[in-house]
């Protein structure tokens, strides 16, 4: 039998309660995971994956003023009489794609 070791984590309550819960819909339990992630830093010879900050966020319209807000609006407007418009089905493509979702 292969000898074991433990490893003792903090982690935040609800973090660890949300991997559970999709690591048991995978049949994989925590521990066996871990030692999969372990196991690809080893083989990766670092992180099995980029550590980055993520992309700027669209602006969001609880941040903007009420001037900001109208003149978003004017520019969709005027885009909108100028004809240049997509199918929405195009667009959600494209922000599926540009977001990985």
């Amino acid at each position: 039998m292969a000898k074991t070791t433990n490893i003792y984590v903090r982690l935040e309550p609800g973090l660890k309660e949300e991997a559970e819960a999709i690591l048991a819909q995978l049949g994989i339990p925590v521990s066996n995971a871990v030692n999969i992630f372990l196991k690809q830093v080893v083989m990766q010879r670092g992180l099995p994956f980029d550590v980055k900050l993520p992309e700027a966020k669209l602006p969001s319209i609880a941040n903007m003023s009420k001037e900001e807000l109208n003149a978003e609006i004017e520019k969709g407007y005027a885009d909108f009489i100028q004809g240049n418009v997509r199918p929405a089905s195009e667009v959600f493509a494209d922000i599926r794609k540009n977001y990985g979702i």
